[in-house]
């Protein structure tokens, strides 16, 4: 075997080893994952032939990056959280309630599509009000069970990688910027639904997407680099060196994100 394979190789190992060893909720989670990001490939073939607008509260675009976006962020948190040191039964309880809620967003919000209806902010009729309730309530759950491994990523743990402990908290700190930017959304879309202003709140918070963006996906990002890495010949303290550079660019470039999204917002 050349040398040039072995790490392609070795790396195909690791990625099928978090499945074979892997918990039973992951693997759950990991299922449940795919066929969210699957969910939201169909509805991109679904546009495709039926056409119609892509932006605006009621298009195919909903249900088509949310299927793609909860489901890569449940695949990805719940391979992160296995660098997190927690109990099974805590481990299993966070995971299986995020997998519920990332569930829960993706129909409703699929629903409403199919149904040629916004998903958030409509507040015509009974069906559409409890949606929009669900939806909110699903989003806090989120936001409290992230908030949690958040937490639990900066307990002490000295046996796992330095490189991939920063890259992990690093990560998690990051999506709380990106909670933070969702919640500052729906906030604002809120207070405009409520002045009678229901056509506005669909558009207010556009200037938050790509600060809500780039900060999300910093868990998938950096943790992902500090795990290549461990296929390089690096000493554990280089690895660590560039992952600190890494976070660091990485930061700088969502300040500026996030400085110019909040000045369009406000």
């Amino acid at each position: 075997m050349s040398s040039s394979t072995f790490p392609v190789r070795s790396m195909a190992m690791s990625l099928w080893g978090f499945w074979t060893h892997g918990r039973g909720v992951e693997r759950t989670c990991y299922l449940i994952g795919v066929a969210l990001f699957l969910a939201g490939l169909f509805h991109l073939g679904v546009f495709a032939v039926d056409g119609g607008p892509w932006e605006g509260p009621v298009s195919w675009r909903k249900p088509t990056t949310f299927g793609l976006s909860f489901g890569l962020t449940l695949i990805t948190i719940t391979w992160v959280t296995s660098f997190v040191r927690l109990g099974d039964r805590a481990r299993g309880g966070l995971l299986g309630l995020f997998a519920a809620a990332c569930v829960l967003e993706v129909t409703f919000i699929t629903v409403q599509a199919w149904r040629h209806v916004p998903s958030h902010f409509n507040n015509e009729g009974p069906l559409n009000t409890a949606i929009a309730m669900v939806l909110a309530a699903g989003g806090v759950a989120l936001i409290a069970i992230l908030v949690t491994l958040t937490l639990a990523s900066f307990r002490d743990a000295p046996e796992q990688d330095p490189a991939m402990r920063l890259a992990v908290r690093a990560g998690f700190v990051a999506l709380l910027f990106a909670l933070a930017a969702g919640a500052a959304m729906i906030a604002k879309g809120m207070v405009l639904v409520k002045t009678g202003h229901q056509q506005a709140a669909y558009t207010a918070a556009d200037a938050l997407k790509p600060a809500h963006a780039v900060t999300m996906h910093a868990i998938l990002v950096l943790p992902g680099l500090a795990w290549l890495l461990t296929f390089t010949t690096w000493t554990e303290a280089r690895r660590r060196r560039m992952i600190a550079r890494v976070t660091l660019a990485y930061v700088l470039a969502a300040a500026a994100v996030i400085a110019a999204s909040v000045i369009k917002f406000i």
